[in-house]
């Protein structure tokens, strides 16, 4: 199966640079892998321990992508790697077309229960396993393609730069305390500044409650599927406690916020994976792109984000909707600000770019005055009693005292249905106010009656871009991240030394060597918790080794601690009993 990738979203997307992982890494993600199955096999949706081996997600190693794609292709998906944090309607849009995108950075093990930012613990180990159930992967596909649809706010979109800067930064082990309290401050002002909940706001939180942090099955004995649960040591283990409240599934779930920093204190049951579909589509009825209207026109106004309007003969326009007006329940009048596009069932028309409309678009729309019909319901002899005919001066007059006058240039017809029609030396007037003057070049009037629908993004999102190129970036800089210095590198040889004694098969030298490595390290004051942990692991915990027995002692004195690290150890220390 052959899939294509829009240009769009390409330059999303990065190559996973296998090399850049240190030993450090790989040694926190088996620790990662190992605590979790053991945990997971009792306490996930069943799906999860066979879903690994289906999607290509490795136990010892970090996964190549290449390979989880090779496995998701028989599911009729793809992966595809991404570089940290997305945009949120990036990442329903790859969704929407069947396509995982995979952030390649992998968390340093000072994070290891828990990081704020994208990695391939995440995108990989929580994500790509409950896609092997057919009905989620419907139900992912479902939400992508109504997300993909919802509008956002230009609040959403500066809320998103917050989250994004304040999670690269903590990630980065570079950051000063004073860089994370000043991103930290942004984020806490961006969302002062929300002034409302937007639909992309609403399908966020129902993204969250089940793709994230969603439990499936009864409530008194829930299991987890959730991606933010099943890559989250800590969270994992606390959210099944009576401490965090369990609450069936339904729509109520839109009225609960959420803090990404912080563990959840509720979380959200369905019974099953249909139920959620079900419930997406009676919350999609209510959304601007099935509603249309004046309901949809407020909707995208409110957003001051890029949006389409599409009509009932599938013209679509396509820009920042600013203004409308109406008669009674009619709206006759739209108008959008910014680089604006005209396209018919998603296919930009010929010279109807963002470019030729760089500043914008207006056009009457509705009923013709006279015969009570919009102009692509007019019959032929009507359509010459208007005088609409190529280089005629034509006078249209729609509902609401609007008036079109000037000479016809070009009328662009589809089916036989007139599409737009192109004027020069045009006036457009409603009551006394000029909306258009002559010098201002020429008016293309599209003959269009009711707004069937408006939605998020640009009718046809190849050439929209395409022609505007970086300028039209809403999220600039959306893949500049420092690159990380990864933890010391005295430490990491210690790791790398571990992996090679492990490959010695004579047991007695695989011992010795393990010793004299380790009495190295105390020589070099080289300590770490999880080397200890790799020492005991290469062992395979001989605890008749005093040094090893020491090791665990001091392990085992570090898992009675209460820290969310602290219960992650005790968990790595019982897959030894």
């Amino acid at each position: 199966m052959q899939f294509k990738i829009p240009n769009h979203l390409k330059k999303y997307t990065v190559e996973q640079n296998y090399s850049q992982y240190t030993f450090i890494d790989q040694a926190c993600w088996r620790f990662i892998m190992k605590i979790s199955v053991h945990f997971f096999k009792n306490h996930a949706d069943k799906t999860y321990i066979e879903g690994l081996k289906k999607t290509g997600i490795t136990i010892d190693k970090i996964p190549k992508i290449k390979n989880i794609n090779k496995k998701l292709l028989q599911f009729g998906w793809r992966a595809v790697c991404v570089r940290g944090f997305i945009p949120p309607q990036i990442f329903m849009e790859f969704q929407s077309l069947k396509i995982l995108p995979i952030a390649a950075d992998m968390r340093s093990h000072h994070h290891l229960t828990y990081t704020p930012s994208p990695d391939i613990v995440h995108e990989a180990a929580g994500h790509a396993p409950i896609i092997a159930n057919k009905d989620y992967a419907q139900y992912l596909i479902n939400y992508g393609e109504i997300a993909a649809k919802a509008i956002l706010s230009h609040e959403d979109i500066n809320l998103y730069y917050a989250i994004r800067d304040l999670s690269d930064i903590k990630e980065n082990i570079q950051s000063t305390q004073a860089e994370i309290k000043k991103a930290d401050k942004k984020l806490k002002e961006a969302y002062n500044k929300i002034s409302y909940c937007s639909e992309a706001s609403y399908l966020a939180r129902m993204n969250w409650w089940t793709v994230e942090y969603g439990l499936i099955g009864k409530i008194n004995n829930p299991k987890i599927f959730g991606a933010g649960l099943l890559s989250s040591v800590a969270e994992s283990e606390n959210c099944l406690t009576s401490q965090v409240k369990k609450i069936p599934f339904s729509l109520k779930c839109l009225d609960y916020n959420y803090d990404i920093t912080e563990q959840q204190p509720h979380l959200f049951v369905t019974p099953n994976y249909k139920f959620l579909s079900k419930e997406l589509k009676k919350m999609s009825q209510k959304m601007a792109y099935k509603k249309g209207g004046e309901y949809g026109l407020k909707t995208a106004i409110k957003a001051k984000t890029l949006c389409t309007i599409k009509f009932e003969n599938s013209i679509q326009i396509s820009g920042i909707v600013s203004s409308y007006i109406k008669n009674k329940n009619n709206i006759n009048f739209i108008k959008l600000d910014g680089p604006s596009q005209i396209s018919v069932n998603n296919k930009q028309i010929k010279k109807h770019g963002p470019l030729y409309h760089s500043s914008g678009y207006s056009s009457p729309i509705g009923q013709i005055s006279k015969y009570k019909k919009s102009i692509n319901q007019l019959n032929n002899k009507q359509i010459n009693q208007l005088n609409i005919i190529k280089n005629k001066l034509c006078t249209l007059r729609f509902e609401t005292n609007l008036i079109v006058h000037g000479y016809i240039h070009n009328i662009y017809k589809k089916n036989n249905k007139m599409q737009i029609i192109t004027f020069k030396d045009c006036t457009v007037k409603h009551k006394n106010k000029i909306l258009f003057e002559p010098s201002w070049g020429y008016f293309d009037l599209i003959c269009v009656s009711d707004i069937k629908s408006v939605y998020n993004g640009p009718a046809d999102t190849e050439k929209y871009y395409a022609e505007l190129g970086n300028k039209a970036d809403k999220y600039k800089q959306y893949n500049i991240k420092k690159e990380q210095i990864k933890d010391n590198q005295t430490l990491n040889y210690y790791f790398k030394k571990i992996e090679e004694i492990k490959k010695i098969r004579n047991k007695t030298e695989n011992t010795n060597k393990l010793s004299l490595l380790y009495k190295k390290s105390i020589k070099n004051k080289v300590t770490d918790w999880l080397l200890a942990y790799e020492f005991i692991a290469a062992s395979n915990c001989n605890r008749n080794l005093d040094w090893i027995n020491k090791l665990y002692l001091d392990l085992e004195k570090k898992s009675l601690q209460k820290s969310d690290l602290s219960r992650a150890i005790k968990r790595g220390l019982n897959l030894f009993v």
